[in-house]
């Protein structure tokens, strides 16, 4: 989720960029904006920052792993095939 802080501070932004007569209805109408983004960005389902990276690194060695094991199939893969061919009689 969303840091709260980030939510604050877009709020804040969103709040001082309104027009002056906008902005007098101060207190009221920066906590409704920022209930509206909290409501939005919780309905969106966003990760933060760290998550995403660490995910990343997951992934990353998942594909390390995978090419390894395609490495070590497709050498199992050639030995069959090796051990398949007919033998030349002497």
């Amino acid at each position: 989720m969303i840091d709260p802080k980030k939510i604050e501070q877009i709020a804040r932004q969103v709040h001082e960029s309104m027009p002056k007569g906008i902005r007098e209805f101060g207190e009221d109408a920066e906590k409704k904006i920022r209930q509206v983004l909290q409501a939005q960005f919780s309905r969106m389902d966003l990760v933060n920052r760290e998550e995403f990276d660490v995910q990343t690194q997951v992934l990353l060695r998942t594909r390390e792993k995978l090419a390894v094991l395609e490495q070590r199939l497709a050498a199992l893969e050639g030995k069959l095939t090796d051990a398949e061919k007919p033998q030349d009689p002497v």
